[in-house]
């Protein structure tokens, strides 16, 4: 085989290297989060509502670059479970609104040993991660602040 029958490799590939880990990612979370009551893309919802609460679900969609169709079942789980609500705009009722509760935003505090224990169960630095999201950023159109 020659170096250009490589590319088409299997373990060649970025995407099937990204999506293998995106697949791995969300398991090392699983019992992290668990605890929390959360799935990981329930915790990503309340990662962005803890750093700006109320939004709406189209500027949560966004920010978490699903579609809000998506998202619309997992913010009902989320108020089910008393963390948040949902509420119509008063100047526009067309524009879903979803804010904390009081015990979303108590729930904050658990989380903010999150981090600590995904870096422990995959054993490597806050540096090390940033480097690997930063250079991730070009695939994934993400911004550059610490996660």
């Amino acid at each position: 085989m020659t170096s250009r029958d490589d590319l088409l490799k299997l373990d060649n590939q970025l995407c099937f290297a990204l999506v293998t880990a995106a697949r791995n990612v969300v398991a090392i979370y699983r019992p992290v989060l668990e605890p929390l009551g959360l799935t990981h893309p329930q915790y990503l919802v309340m990662l962005t509502l803890w750093d700006q609460s109320p939004r709406s679900l189209g500027e949560l969609a966004a920010e978490l670059a699903m579609e809000p169709a998506t998202l619309s079942p997992l913010v009902k789980r989320l108020e089910a479970q008393g963390r948040v609500v949902r509420t119509r705009r008063a100047e526009d009722e067309r524009v879903l609104d979803i804010g904390l509760t009081e015990a979303g935003r108590a729930l904050r505090a658990k989380a903010l040993d999150v981090p600590g224990q995904i870096m422990a169960r995959v054993g490597v630095s806050e540096e090390a991660l940033v480097a690997l999201r930063d250079g991730l950023a070009p695939f994934a159109g993400v911004r550059t602040a610490v996660a």
